[in-house]
């Protein structure tokens, strides 16, 4: 595969990692109930919560992603 193709699919690859959480957040209806509850901490919290590290991982792997595609052509 040629770098340019390569260097488009991993930035496609990139903006779907940073998709992921704002789906998974901006969607509330998935999530805006009160069960299952986590040490009674009602389930629309600790789900919020717990995208907060998620969001880290899902930043880090889009960075990982297009770490080395600034010097090229294509950008």
């Amino acid at each position: 595969m040629r770098r340019s193709g390569r260097s488009a699919v991993r930035r496609a690859a990139a903006a779907c990692c940073l998709l992921a959480p704002v789906v998974a957040l901006v969607w509330v209806p998935w999530y805006a109930g009160a069960r299952p509850d986590l040490a009674g901490v009602p389930f629309f919290y600790w789900y919020q919560l717990a995208w907060v590290p998620g969001c880290a991982v899902w930043l880090l792997a889009a960075y990982l992603l297009t770490r080395g595609t600034r010097g090229s052509p294509d950008v």
